[in-house]
């Protein structure tokens, strides 16, 4: 990434993470006191989810000064999945809330504990939701204009936060006017829970699958052989391989060319498919082109276009 390109993007970045964190801390402090003064261990439970996203946003804002650095010698493909790292550790943050919140709830329920749910802790779950909900759209979009997955992980973070809030309000509500169903809040903790432990499974998926160097989608992988085929000079196209570092496609392929063309003539056509990838890709940042003598009878484009 270009040093021009990095500012900015560090920039956009920064200014959606720091939106996110504050608003984070006051609800988590507003959710916890509130939770604490209304005895609802649902409402205190989210107060502390919402503890969590400060931690992811903290991630956030030093993370992408490591995953937008250029390359090095020490690391010549750049550091991109540095932004895997970063996404998967929110990830993994969310779901130990997640436990945590759920066994608390599990150990009360077992023990017999209830309490008397209070109006401002249902005051408290449902400024969550509407705030939260807000911000998740604004950060999902942000994310995806950024082509950001660890700001787009982020985003769903403060969905499952406005998620959350749900079954606690519901559960508050439930408790306030029904006194003989305090049990309720402690289920709503418990549901709490297990939106968190989803929302932290599909953060965590899509970012192993791209550190364990899993290809580009079928579609993605069928335009780009297209693409290929299409540069004049190139017969075949085979041992297309694609892995992602960061939010860039990296791409290696072999192209088959006339036998009798030049060394030169045959890397003037590798060239050409290069720079088209890299123009019309995908997502596409690096691409290295083989060059092979194609033969008449081997496998072929459906229809290749011939060299001027």
């Amino acid at each position: 990434m270009r040093s021009e390109e990095q500012a900015r993007h560090i920039a956009a970045v920064s200014r959606v993470t720091w939106a996110g964190l504050v608003i984070n801390l006051l609800l988590a402090a507003g959710k916890i006191v509130a939770g604490a003064a209304g005895n609802s261990r649902a409402v205190v439970a989210d107060g502390v989810h919402s503890l969590s996203d400060l931690v992811t946003d903290v991630a956030l804002l030093v993370g992408v000064h490591f995953w937008t650095a250029p390359a090095d010698d020490g690391h010549p493909y750049g550091h991109g999945k540095m932004e895997m790292l970063v996404t998967v550790g929110i990830g993994l943050l969310l779901a130990a809330a997640g436990v945590g919140i759920g066994w608390d709830a599990i150990n009360a329920f077992q023990s017999g504990e209830q309490t008397q749910a209070k109006f401002i802790a249902f005051l408290a779950a449902v400024a969550s939701i509407v705030s939260k909900e807000a911000l998740y759209r604004w950060t999902v979009r942000e994310g995806r204009r950024l082509n950001s997955s660890a700001v787009v992980a982020n985003a769903w973070h403060h969905r499952s936060d406005a998620l959350s809030s749900m079954p606690a309000a519901l559960a508050v509500g439930v408790a306030m006017f029904l006194p003989g169903w305090g049990f309720v809040d402690l289920v709503g903790a418990i549901v709490v829970a297990i939106f968190i432990l989803h929302a932290a499974w599909n953060i965590c998926r899509p970012a192993l699958d791209k550190l364990l160097d899993r290809g580009a989608p079928a579609d993605v992988t069928e335009r780009l052989y297209a693409l290929a085929c299409s540069v004049p000079g190139v017969q075949s196209v085979h041992r297309l391989r694609t892995r992602y570092q960061g939010a860039g496609l990296f791409v290696d392929m072999h192209i088959g060319v006339d036998a009798e063309v030049t060394v030169r003539e045959g890397h003037d056509v590798a060239d050409a498919v290069e720079q088209l990838l890299l123009a019309e890709g995908e997502g596409v940042v690096e691409v290295m082109v083989h060059v092979d003598p194609w033969q008449t009878g081997e496998n072929a484009c459906e229809n290749p276009v011939q060299g001027t």
